[in-house]
């Protein structure tokens, strides 16, 4: 799929594919399970917690990040982390 509709050569965790419409949001996103666990070893994570990142790498494009360039990368990433601390304070 990243190939296809992105023109990227690579294996990626996540594709989301984000819609708008009269401030509706909604999007199709898609998980590559196997590249989740590829990458939750290759991180030193456990599976749970590299999911639990994809899945809101995912919604904050829905809401308008990007990550094309390193300076989105890095906005992209305080957000996931900002996020991701305040989902392990409710678990």
């Amino acid at each position: 799929m990243n190939k296809q509709y992105l023109n990227h050569n690579y294996y990626t965790d996540i594709i989301t594919f984000p819609y708008v419409e009269n401030r509706v949001i909604s999007a199709d996103i898609y998980i590559s399970i196997p590249t989740v666990r590829y990458n939750a070893e290759k991180y030193r994570q456990t599976f749970t917690q590299e999911l639990s990142r994809v899945i809101i790498h995912g919604i904050l494009h829905m809401i308008g990040y990007n990550d094309f360039t390193s300076e989105e990368k890095h906005k992209m990433l305080e957000a996931e982390n900002r996020c991701l601390n305040e989902l392990n304070s409710f678990l």
